[in-house]
């Protein structure tokens, strides 16, 4: 199944990419299958962007025997990966299989778990590091982390990515997705397209995803 459209957001409708996330979710999945599971759908999914959102253009080819025409994708070597620390990580080691070519940037953000949800259900999102390649306007510009709940990071994590970028496309990969932080990205950064392999149920009142995955950065890196 391809990538398909659901008004708020794309979802990957690859089978193996929902056998994987499935896999995820589970509580029986330990550490070291959890990151390698992240690995994977990171790579499907980097798959699936290259099937379902890039263009092809024919050229020719001078094979042992006859000179033919094939097939090549363009832009491969116009993307630009954002690893959102610390969870993304395994998730941007998968991708970097189907784009062993982009240049890659880092961006060391997360939400203030003690200060809490707000009353319209944003968090304070604390920045410490920022490292970004030079971003152009013919480039994709794919920014991963596993989780999008409430969007507050993400955003935070646009404003400073387009800041000073005008890329071709960005795009917003994540494995689950919950209905609020879709609205709120959809809403602050209306020309990026957001792209999930599932749109979770809801949050809960902590704004964690439910049924989600659990905090992939803990179940990663085991810290908790």
């Amino acid at each position: 199944m391809p990538i398909e459209d659901r008004d708020d957001a794309y979802v990957v409708g690859h089978a193996l990419a929902k056998h994987t996330l499935s896999r995820l979710r589970s509580v029986e999945t330990e550490q070291v299958g959890f990151r390698k599971g992240l690995v994977k759908l990171g790579r499907i999914c980097g798959y699936e962007i290259i099937d379902g959102a890039m263009e092809t253009e024919f050229v020719s080819i001078t094979t042992p025997l006859a000179e033919t025409t094939g097939e090549r994708v363009k832009g491969l070597d116009d993307v630009v990966i954002i690893n959102v620390l610390r969870a993304a990580t395994p998730f941007v080691e998968g991708l970097l299989k189907a784009f062993p070519r982009a240049k890659q940037g880092v961006i060391s953000a997360g939400r203030d778990e003690e200060a809490g949800m707000d009353e319209d259900g944003e968090f304070p999102i604390t920045v410490d590091y920022v490292k970004l390649p030079d971003i152009s306007e013919d480039d994709t510009v794919i920014i991963a982390d596993p989780m999008l709940a409430t969007g507050s990071t993400m955003v935070t994590v646009l404003d400073h990515v387009l800041e000073n970028a005008n890329p071709e496309r960005t795009l917003v990969l994540s494995a689950v997705a919950a209905p609020p932080g879709l609205v709120r990205v959809n809403e602050a950064f209306p020309e990026t397209d957001l792209l999930t392999v599932s749109i979770d149920e809801r949050l809960d009142e902590d704004g964690f995803i439910v049924p989600g995955l659990g905090d992939a950065g803990d179940r990663a890196f085991r810290t908790t």
